[in-house]
């Protein structure tokens, strides 16, 4: 730690400079302590013992959090007290990658609500869960599937299962017997872990399956899917049943539709084959007549009034129905009518804004009201069976485009990505969903060091890499390495992405830009936050100190 009490910034400075730069930064100064840095304000320590604060520009913020993005985008980085070359900015205190995380959680909260990345990182566990469960076979009818629909009773579903458990007391082979028995009781205890059914309902599977190698393993599994599940299931058999997981699966997006003529508008939404109509009135607009002599000009501003007062009253209308919470609550709008009042409310100032960017489509409709409600429907079923195909590209197109650019917001690859998530610059993780990556934790042997992080290392290895083993070997003793932890790279992602502050995109090869961005990119890459420069990071290992250095732009 330094013994001056001046910031190390000023080392670097002429003395104009250092009395510009205190009158700049006046309102906020901090203050050497022996175990950290305080606002001289507010007395909130701020760093680490032994690290220093300095402005990367000269705009200051209230509040720094440590190795966030805040401190790199806003004015202040983080540093070990040490000197750094004349127009680098080191980013990063050197603390645990677990607490950095921490912090950049705290910086770059993500909404707690479910929005529609989390969604689709839902979808994709399920997927992924009813593709094992699908391929899972057991010995007789010892494997349990039992779906309880929202607002149901954990008692009567208990009664039922101790009603079933004296059934299959009657079982006549013995191994089968047991094996029902045993599957029912664990379903039995893991309901005593609910007082009450979740509100999307609860999923369970139990029994024993056969693996590959001819061993039997037991599978306990219990779950409140991502949305309402309104199936009632209880099965025993050869096989779990995952039919009712797959009709979750299909696309459930909501969209919104608005039908407006002369005589009234009519609200709406479709989800699945579900229509509901929401809100509609009805309008007595004056007609265009050639009567009216020297007050002509006052009758036709007089229609024009109450045509725009109609046009106000169902944009704010919209607003109503289809924004909650300051977000919009559809995947897509679709605007139809028979004149040009869908055209003329699309184009609106009054028209809110995030709706607008919303439209999908404009449709020319025959009738009004809920006739023309279905027959909007029918007409934009193409436009909205491609939303998510439209969505991923756009996604990816925005990807390309910094690339093209070359604006630096963009990483590629596994290496330089796991970079920029530890820095917290990654704002949107866009992973193919088929990546075959594995994520390998070894535990060193032979290793003279007593720190068990040293002891550890993290290999990321695709199937071509993991056929050789001197990945997993001691290069100097020829010692194998004991295996800790292997798992899917994606799957680590999809349980961690929230905790580098990352929204994460999955997506597919169906697309010309997918293909493209799995083709050439890996199909790993990530639209970045601020500009990263990936050729000049250097890491210098102190210990359990390191340095990240940035260039500033």
């Amino acid at each position: 730690m330094l013994s001056s009490s001046v910031p190390l910034w000023s080392h670097h400075a002429t003395p104009l400079e250092k009395r510009n730069r205190q009158e700049r930064h006046r309102h906020f100064s901090v203050r050497f302590r022996k175990r950290s840095i305080r606002s001289a304000e507010t007395g909130e320590a701020l760093t680490e013992p032994g690290w220093t604060l300095g402005p990367s520009c000269e705009e200051c913020l209230g509040l720094v959090f440590p190795r966030t993005l805040v401190t790199q985008q806003r004015g202040y980085s983080l540093f070990p007290a040490g000197r750094f070359p004349t127009g680098q900015v080191p980013l990063g205190n050197g603390l645990p990658a677990q607490r950095g995380a921490e912090a950049i959680t705290a910086a770059g909260k993500m909404a707690d609500d479910p929005n529609a990345a989390d969604r689709n990182v839902e979808i994709w566990k399920i997927k992924k869960l009813i593709k094992s469960l699908e391929a899972a076979r057991g010995n007789g009818t010892s494997m349990i599937s039992l779906i309880i629909p929202p607002k149901d009773q954990i008692s009567r579903v208990a009664k039922m299962l101790a009603d079933e458990f004296g059934t299959a007391s009657n079982i006549k082979s013995r191994v089968n017997r047991l094996s029902v028995l045993g599957a029912i009781t664990s379903v039995q205890q893991r309901l005593k872990l609910y007082n009450k059914v979740p509100p999307n309902g609860l999923v369970v599977y139990c029994g024993t399956i056969v693996t590959d190698e001819g061993k039997e393993k037991k599978v306990n599994i219990d779950f409140e899917p991502f949305k309402p599940i309104n199936t009632s299931l209880y099965l025993c058999d050869n096989k779990f049943h995952t039919e009712a997981l797959t009709a979750l699966l299909s696309d459930d997006s909501k969209f919104g539709f608005i039908v407006i003529d002369g005589s009234g508008a009519l609200f709406g939404t479709l989800q699945g084959n579900t229509r509901e109509v929401l809100h509609k009135f009805t309008v007595d607009l004056p007609k265009k007549h050639g009567r009216g002599g020297q007050s002509a000009l006052r009758f036709a501003r007089l229609r024009m009034e109450k045509r725009h007062n109609y046009v106000r009253k169902v944009a704010e209308t919209a607003v109503q129905l289809y924004v909650s919470n300051d977000k919009v609550n559809v995947a897509g709008m679709v605007l139809a009518g028979s004149a040009d009042f869908k055209t003329e409310l699309s184009q609106s100032d009054m028209f809110d804004p995030r709706l607008q960017a919303k439209i999908l489509k404009l449709v020319d409709i025959s009738y009004g009201g809920e006739n023309g409600f279905n027959q909007a429907i029918e007409l934009s079923a193409e436009v909205l069976s491609n939303v998510k195909f439209i969505q991923e590209k756009k996604l990816i197109g925005r990807y390309f485009d910094e690339i093209s650019q070359d604006t630096g917001k963009y990483c590629f690859g596994v290496e330089d990505t796991l970079k920029a998530l530890e820095m917290g610059a990654v704002e949107i993780l866009i992973v193919y969903e088929n990546l075959d990556t594995m994520r390998y934790i070894l535990r060193l042997h032979g290793t003279e060091s007593i720190e068990t992080e040293n002891d550890e290392k993290t290999l990321y290895l695709t199937p071509e890499q993991e056929k050789d083993k001197s990945h997993f070997t001691d290069k100097e003793t020829g010692q194998d390495h004991e295996l800790v932890e292997s798992m899917p790279l994606l799957e680590w992602f999809a349980n961690n992405y929230k905790k580098f502050g990352a929204t994460l995109e999955i997506v597919t090869d169906k697309s010309q830009e997918g293909s493209q961005f799995v083709k050439g990119f890996g199909g790993i890459g990530g639209v970045l936050r601020y500009r990263v420069d990936f050729q000049a990071i250097d890491y210098q290992a102190e210990g359990d100190e390191f340095l990240i250095w940035m260039t500033t732009r």
